[in-house]
């Protein structure tokens, strides 16, 4: 007979099958408590079962904590997702579904719970982390990032906001489609379908890196189904002079199919690209980034995605700065200063060719939503909300004129 903490029984006894979603169909999530011993669940959309942790099978995803931790998640979910915040909870291999497992288990019923869920489209399924009722909010990650590093917003955002944080195609949990260009056009037309697929017919976009090039090319694209933009140091064309563009224009992303690298090798290039002061969020961005990088699909579409950014045309009637000109709707971009990635320098020239368009930098590098939260999520809220505003007195105006 399995006994468990009166902490775990409870969020076992509140599972949620329809917030949780299992893309095999089942998932084993480890639960550890410091000290006391570990147990795994088996959850999917059957229910969930305790049996016992032992060294085979391995678990899909695990969450570690002690005692008092597991004590207040079982209480409220804020209180979880502030210890993970905190590092006092730990989630390792796979967000999706160890966050997951705590939407799933937290008690809330309303329509604006947290749920994990996968969206069917015309051209796949897309996985998405919702939460929140209101105005939709589409939150883009960057490359080789999944929806998980959109949880600080969805958490900020969510209690005024429809907040949907989305895994591109290609990657985290959505489908790998092979022999398409992942270039931002592909992105922004995913983005449109299950915008239909969702019934909404305009939303906000957020995006991050290259989710902010793609939110861009939504709103370059797409203008009538965009509110507002905002743009956390969003990859864009490069000015100078690209070197390895011969190089890189006959080199095949289907080279991806086969794993050459060594993982030390990925993981070291993972902790690079996340410079994250946060150790938890280092490395949990680490595993979401081999989850998909270390499948020969995820390989593909991160190797085609970081091949457009690198080979994106800057000028000529369809290169990326001739077009921003004609960005339409509202936009605002929050730049890191000490970002490595995306130099704060590119302020300038946006400010140049979008003169309407508003600025924020802060002391962090290219992840401002997970390094800054509260002044990220404060300028983005304070900014959709002027919109908001403004649509409103538009709308007032024009009944008042009939």
């Amino acid at each position: 007979m399995i006994v468990l903490p009166l902490s775990l029984r409870t969020l076992i006894g509140r599972f949620d099958p329809s917030a949780f979603d299992a893309p095999a169909g089942e998932a084993r999530i480890r639960l550890a408590v410091t000290g006391e011993g570990e147990w795994d669940a088996l959850a999917g959309a059957g229910g969930i079962r305790i049996v016992a942790a032992g060294r085979r099978p391995l678990p899909d995803a695990t969450l570690s904590a002690d005692s008092e931790t597991w004590q207040r998640i079982a209480a409220d979910l804020r209180g979880g997702m502030e210890a993970y915040r905190a590092g006092r909870l730990v989630v390792r291999q796979n967000l999706h579904l160890g966050v997951g497992f705590l939407a799933a288990t937290s008690g809330a019923t309303g329509p604006g719970r947290l749920r994990f869920q996968r969206i069917t489209t015309v051209s796949g399924d897309v996985s998405v982390m919702t939460a929140g009722v209101g105005d939709p909010i589409l939150l883009l990650h960057g490359l080789g990032a999944t929806k998980g590093s959109f949880l600080p917003t969805v958490a900020a955002l969510a209690g005024s906001f429809h907040t949907i944080a989305v895994d591109l195609p290609g990657f985290g949990d959505s489908y790998k489609p092979l022999g398409v260009p992942y270039h931002p056009p592909f992105f922004a037309r995913a983005i449109v379908e299950l915008m239909a697929a969702l019934g909404i017919e305009r939303a906000h976009v957020v995006g991050n890196s290259m989710g902010g090039r793609v939110a861009l090319e939504m709103g370059l694209r797409y203008p009538e189904r965009v509110g507002h933009l905002v743009l956390l140091a969003p990859s864009l064309a490069w000015r100078r002079e690209r070197p390895w563009a011969p190089l890189v224009r006959v080199l095949s992303p289907e080279l991806g199919l086969v794993q050459i690298t060594p993982r030390w090798v990925v993981e070291a290039i993972a902790h690079r690209i996340l410079p994250v002061a946060q150790q938890t969020w280092v490395r949990a961005g680490v595993d979401e980034f081999l989850r998909a990088y270390l499948t020969p699909r995820g390989r593909v579409a991160f190797y085609a995605a970081a091949r457009q950014i690198y080979l994106e045309e800057p000028h000529g009637s369809k290169g990326f700065w001739t077009r921003l000109a004609n960005l339409e709707p509202p936009a605002l971009f929050i730049w890191g200063k000490h970002d490595g990635l995306v130099p704060v320098a590119f302020a300038e020239h946006v400010k140049s060719t979008l003169p309407a368009a508003r600025h924020l930098v802060l002391d962090c590098g290219h992840v401002p939503q997970i390094e800054r939260p509260a002044e990220t999520h404060a300028a983005l809220a304070a900014f959709l909300r002027e919109g908001l505003r403004r649509m409103a007195t538009t709308v007032g105006s024009a009944s008042a004129s009939q």
